[in-house]
């Protein structure tokens, strides 16, 4: 062989080289993308509806370069986003202290490319099963059409019943006409609990925290997210499960239930597009009204009653669980335990008879 085809073949097997490099390239950055763009999809499930990622670590970041100071409340609900950020994505405080400037700001693009297409399904889902959810249980006249939003809202009876304030009776035709025509003394916001939060959305005014975050859609729509469609239909029975930290993981943290209560109003009213304001209702500070209903309780008395809301969201999403009186006495006379010693029995016996 001579020279020429050497360099010929030399040149061959280096383009070739180069090649497969540039595949192993783009198959490794198509694997970093599709890993954290899933990984993503937690974020406004889990963590927060609406902040930016970047908000949450400036916060962090701020606060380790500065420990001593005071801090506001905007402040200590961004690092609690933070906190609740590395627990959905426990890799991710290691990763942005080894990544470079430009890694860093690229791997935050694909989260957030994954967490605003999870928000983007989940408020699909829901306006088509909460339109459905109501025809069942309200029967309204017409029923609302799952497809469009533009019937809904407070010109719905039964969508107006649901969003009504729970100091507001919405059968009162005075009450119900100032809503729909929005006037000064009618006014609905984010400072105001609506019914659809409610066991039987009906609320005692006297005592607001009863039966409050009980509605048989929350359960629902909670339900359609975190597990599927299918088992919504299934919210009737309640169990003995554990608490809500230990029994499952997709359970454990509030904001799960917090973005559902924010997606069934969004879900409930005419608006066709997801905006941060509707009218004179704002949703992140609704979002952090409900976050701190849980997180910043005024007392042990209210932090035992959020615990027991907790267990009741437990049991009336996962059923039944006896776990905790399996009892190593309880075992020892089940069958599989049983089995295990007569087994035994008898080998000892064969042992004894040679």
């Amino acid at each position: 062989m001579d020279e020429v085809e050497v360099l010929k073949q030399d040149k061959a097997t280096k383009q070739r080289f180069e090649l497969s490099q540039i595949l192993k390239a783009k198959l490794t950055s198509h694997r970093k993308t599709t890993y954290y763009v899933s990984q993503g999809r937690a974020i406004r499930r889990m963590v927060v509806l609406y902040t930016p990622i970047e908000d949450l670590i400036a916060e962090n970041d701020r606060r380790c370069e500065h420990t001593d100071g005071d801090t506001n409340i905007e402040q200590d609900r961004l690092q609690c986003g933070y906190i609740e950020l590395t627990k959905a994505l426990p890799w991710i405080h290691e990763k942005l202290a080894s990544f470079e400037h430009e890694e860093s700001e690229e791997m935050l693009r694909k989260l957030k490319r994954g967490a605003d297409a999870a928000r983007g399904d989940d408020t699909g889902t829901l306006k088509e099963l909460v339109a459905s959810w109501v025809n069942n249980d309200c029967r309204p006249t017409p029923l609302i059409r799952t497809t469009d939003k533009h019937r809904r809202g407070f010109v719905s009876d039964a969508c107006g019943k649901l969003l009504c304030p729970a100091e507001w009776q919405w059968d009162d035709p005075v009450i119900r006409a100032g809503i729909r025509d929005r006037t000064a003394a009618f006014i609905v916001s984010e400072n105001s609990w609506p019914l659809f939060m409610y066991q039987d959305y009906d609320a005692d005014v006297k005592n607001l925290e009863r039966g409050l975050m009980k509605s048989k859609l929350l359960i629902m729509a909670f339900k359609a997210i975190f597990t599927s469609p299918s088992s919504a239909n299934e919210v009737d029975g309640e169990g003995d499960g554990t608490d809500i930290i230990e029994n499952h993981r997709r359970a454990q943290r509030q904001s799960d239930q917090t973005k559902v209560k924010t997606c069934i109003r969004f879900a409930l009213s005419n608006i066709t597009s997801w905006r941060t304001v509707d009218g004179d209702f704002d949703y992140q500070i609704y979002w952090s009204n409900i976050v701190d209903f849980f997180e910043n309780a005024p007392g042990p008395a209210a932090r035992g009653r959020v615990n027991e809301l907790l267990e009741w969201w437990t049991r009336k999403v996962f059923g039944k669980n006896h776990r905790q009186d399996l009892t190593p006495d309880v075992v020892s006379r089940m069958s599989v335990s049983a089995l295990a010693t007569q087994r035994q029995e008898k080998e000892d016996a064969v042992f004894d008879s040679d």
